[in-house]
């Protein structure tokens, strides 16, 4: 991701299907770019008609027009889970489905965990109030990370577009130390 977005290139369609990994595990490839956009600042208007459900950052559910790498992101720690646990973390059947299930999971938003969130278009003020508990729902759904593991994913699925981590930064977490460059 960190090649693609030094480019200005946003995917916009990150899933398990569109990531080529050869026999041995050394070398991964991103494919299917028919979705994906340049980006620039200021940040333009996109269609919110992107990424496949279970990968599918809250922002874009919840209507945003206006986004950034953070949906790549957002996309990429729900591939780290999946691969990691070999099920999809966040499974729903619609987009209210889907925003129950990260809700139920990471809290409802509220102005502390995620500033604005009251003007995207499909946030709904009558959407059930699930508690913000840290990431202790996420933490019992890792069963195979240690603590560098959850907390990459923490930073990567931060309701807050703004606040999640960037490829960038992902590659210098501590889950990376040890791994050969």
């Amino acid at each position: 991701m960190l090649h693609c977005h030094e480019r200005r290139i946003m995917h916009r369609d990150l899933k398990p299907s569109n990531l080529l990994i050869d026999p041995e595990g050394r070398q991964l490839k991103i494919a299917d770019f028919g979705l994906a956009r340049t980006f620039g600042m200021p940040l333009k208007s996109y269609t919110h008609e992107v990424v496949t459900l279970w990968y599918r950052a809250p922002e874009v559910l919840l209507g945003s027009k206006i986004y950034g790498t953070g949906i790549d992101m957002w996309s990429v720690g729900t591939i780290f889970y999946e691969m990691a646990h070999k099920r999809p973390l966040f499974y729903g059947d619609s987009e209210v489905g889907q925003i129950f299930k990260i809700f139920k999971t990471l809290g409802t938003p509220n102005e502390e965990t995620w500033q604005g969130f009251k003007d995207l278009p499909s946030m709904k003020m009558t959407f059930p109030q699930w508690k913000v508990q840290g990431n202790e729902l996420l933490r019992k759904a890792c069963s195979n990370f240690d603590e560098a593991g959850i907390d990459l994913l923490t930073q990567l699925l931060h309701l807050e577009p703004g606040r999640r981590i960037s490829a960038k930064a992902a590659l210098r977490h501590p889950y990376f130390d040890g791994f050969n460059p």
